[in-house]
């Protein structure tokens, strides 16, 4: 039931620049390199910001104009411009970089990305050093595990090794990561714990809950907390 986390499907060996690089270089390295964005790094390896290809299309957007902010702009508007005047991947770059530990799990990351609206994190150790970046292709990894994988993790070690069940009482069925559990388990709670841990599972895209129980101890739960 290990779930993947960031360091396991994270981009090593990333392409970086640094704060003095020109617009022409970045351009040229993103081609050369099949990247859409890079990290802007100091001499430390500490991350300074991230130069992405929106970032550079801001001269295009501007090509021409009076790249000169007014005071009553909208704030997204004067950074465009700001950034279309640039020349430099720190005057480019957008600052502070959304970052994420590699320790963090692809939810957490995916949910940093919808946050910040960034399709794409620097990974930093417990130093809060460079070690990689992850974009949201990356984060799909995790539906690439196969049915029959994923149908032995539930049954060895979610119904088996945390539930402690009888792997003849319930049936699972996995396909294309859409899980099916059906059977009859001893109590209701039991059933609920099963269907949570089977979702948070690396690969698993769904699950249909079909199980049944002998007893319904959740009631009983409830009327023990409004009695305390």
């Amino acid at each position: 039931m290990n779930s993947l986390l960031v360091r396991d499907v994270m981009t090593r060996g990333v392409v970086t620049v640094a704060p003095g690089f020109g617009y022409k270089q970045i351009v040229d390295l993103l081609i050369e390199r099949g990247v859409s964005a890079v990290p802007v790094v100091d001499d430390a390896r500490k991350v300074l910001g991230v130069v992405s290809e929106a970032d550079l299309l801001h001269k295009v957007e501007f090509d021409g104009a009076d790249v000169h902010a007014r005071l009553f702009e909208r704030r997204r508007h004067r950074v465009a411009k700001r950034k279309a005047s640039g020349d430099t991947a720190g005057s480019l770059m957008s600052s502070p970089a959304v970052t994420v530990p590699a320790t963090a799990t692809l939810t957490q990351a995916a949910r940093l990305m919808e946050r910040h609206n960034v399709k794409r994190l620097p990974v930093l150790d417990d130093a809060g050093d460079l070690v990689g970046i992850v974009s949201r292709r990356d984060l799909l990894r995790r539906y690439l595990r196969g049915d029959d994988a994923i149908r032995q993790d539930i049954l060895d070690n979610v119904l088996g090794g945390v539930l402690w069940l009888d792997p003849v009482e319930v049936t699972v069925e996995v396909t294309e990561g859409r899980v099916a559990l059906s059977g009859k388990v001893d109590r209701r709670s039991t059933a609920q714990i099963a269907v949570r841990l089977v979702r948070a599972l690396d690969g698993v895209v769904t699950v249909t809950d079909d199980l049944e129980w002998g007893f319904d101890d959740t009631t009983l739960q409830h009327r023990y907390t409004f009695d305390a």
